[in-house]
């Protein structure tokens, strides 16, 4: 994106939003794609201690301001 490799680019608005060096100088309209969504879930066969506590603090209200500050909206 910011690396000059090419003047303009095509790129999740997350993405852009990460890096400093990237202007946003359109967007396409919500209703020209499918929603853009990326599914957690808690499996039923994980043996991982972790993972229950992970997908609660993914779900959590500290970690809605990082999505935000992020871009990430919620699925609706």
């Amino acid at each position: 994106m910011s690396r000059g490799e090419a003047p303009f680019g095509i790129v999740y608005k997350t993405d852009a939003l990460a890096d400093k060096g990237v202007r946003i100088v359109d967007t396409f309209p919500p209703d020209s794609h499918p929603p853009i969504v990326y599914p957690a879930a808690l499996l039923a066969a994980s043996k991982s201690p972790a993972a229950k506590p992970l997908l609660d603090y993914l779900r959590s209200a500290p970690a809605r301001a990082v999505w935000d500050k992020y871009g990430f909206g919620l699925a609706q």
